[in-house]
Formats: C-alpha cells, structure tokens, sequence
C-alpha cells in the first residue's frame, strides 16, 4: 500500500479545493425596495473568487471583527453606496448576522460595508481574507438583534449557483469596452458638429461684416468718386 506524506496530502486537499465547483447563493432583496440582488459563497473559496470577479457596482458586507461571511449586493447600473435603500441595508446586515457563527448569538453588533473595488488583496493574505484600500470608505451600521422575519423571509428566496464568476466578469469588461467606444465615437461625432456649426456661425458673421451698410459702396458712389480719363489728362495739362 502507497504511504504518501502529510504534506501531499494537504497539497492534493487543497488542489481538490481549487479545482472544485463553486457555489454561490443568491436571495431577493424585499421587493417593495426595487429589484436588488444579495449573494455569498459557500465558504472562503467562494470568497476568494467573489473578491477577485467582482462587479464596480457590488457593495461587500461583513460583520466587524468577528467571522462572517461574505455578503455582497449588487447595485443597479448608475446607482452608489450612498444610494441603498435602508431596508435593502437592512437585509444585508440581518443576512450577514445570520451567517456569523459568533455574530449570530450576541445582540448589539457592528456590521462594515464598502464598495467593492475598495477590497484589498495581498499575496500575504489567507484564503478568503480582505483588506481595504481606503479605510474612509469604510461605513459602519449597528445591528441590535437577529429579526427572524427577514432572514427567513430572504432564505426562501434563495437559489443555489455554481456561476462561472471569471467569465461573468470578463463578459461584464467585454461590455464596458464596447460602451467606452459607443461613447467616444458619440463624443468624436457631437465634436465635428461643434466644430462645423462654429465654421458656419463664423462665416456668417464674416458676411454679415461685409454687408454692413457703412462699409458698402453703390455703383454710382464708385463713378462720382472715380476721375474720368478726361479729367486725369487735364491733371497732367
């Protein structure tokens, strides 16, 4: 019988890990407050490919200095942080809670909540840890207590996925290029009409110079004004 070390055992444990199908859960927001979608993985390798295939627009939320998971919400294209509805805050802080082992049992807690391109990512980092980029960024919310009413009422909302997160979000850049040239070329194309309506506004205040009546002569101005020949040759008598 093969004897293999610990060491590679805890090596293939991790590549099984690795090469594995992730699962994310996705739930509704309440839908008087619009359509919001909030979502979290399994466990921290779900994690790890939430907080490396985010959206700009999903909002990271977790329980402070305790562990949770990791929640996030995504926001409608256009909207900010400073946008969320309070009871789809709600949502995500009671979401969060419920999924905290040690956050689920005490009352009283603090629950943090940025954006997403906010989370920082070192090579020193555990799998499924985060960090920020800019602590300003960083909001605050109190949690007095579990309310069971909402986290039930998002649990029977919930489907289970196993996304392809890498293509999603390169399918998501992929249409943001799309719409930068859609942009540029609106922009390039506005640009040349300014530019050749001020041609013409220009033109036109160049004709309108030339007819002013002060500056303009008449055929019979020219002639009076004009010597004859016969008075030019009397000029040299």
């Amino acid at each position: 019988m093969e004897i293999r070390s610990v060491s590679t055992i805890l090596s293939v444990t991790v590549t099984q890990k690795e090469g594995r199908e992730r699962m994310v859960f996705y739930f509704k927001a309440r839908p008087e407050a619009g359509e919001y979608t909030i979502f979290m993985g399994l466990d921290k390798y779900e994690n790890e490919d939430l907080i490396k295939f985010g959206f700009p627009q999903d909002i990271w939320f977790h329980v402070d200095k305790m562990s949770s998971a990791h929640v996030y919400l995504r926001l409608p294209k256009g909207q900010t942080i400073d946008d969320i509805p309070e009871g789809v805050l709600e949502d995500c802080a009671q979401l969060v809670k419920a999924n905290s082992i040690q956050g689920n049992k005490v009352n009283n807690i603090s629950i943090v909540y940025t954006p997403w391109q906010n989370l920082k990512k070192t090579a020193s980092m555990e799998v499924g840890q985060v960090g920020f980029h800019d602590q300003k960024m960083v909001r605050t919310m109190k949690v007095e207590k579990r309310m069971n009413e909402i986290v039930n009422r998002l649990n029977k909302t919930k489907i289970e996925r196993k996304p392809d997160l890498k293509a999603e979000r390169e399918a998501v850049n992929a249409s943001e290029i799309a719409e930068r040239k859609h942009q540029l070329r609106d922009k390039k194309r506005q640009d040349e009409l300014e530019k050749l309506e001020k041609e013409r506004q220009a033109e036109l205040r160049s004709y309108k110079n030339l007819m002013v009546a002060e500056k303009m002569t008449s055929n019979k101005d020219t002639a009076s004004a004009s010597k004859s020949v016969q008075e030019i040759e009397d000029d040299f008598m």
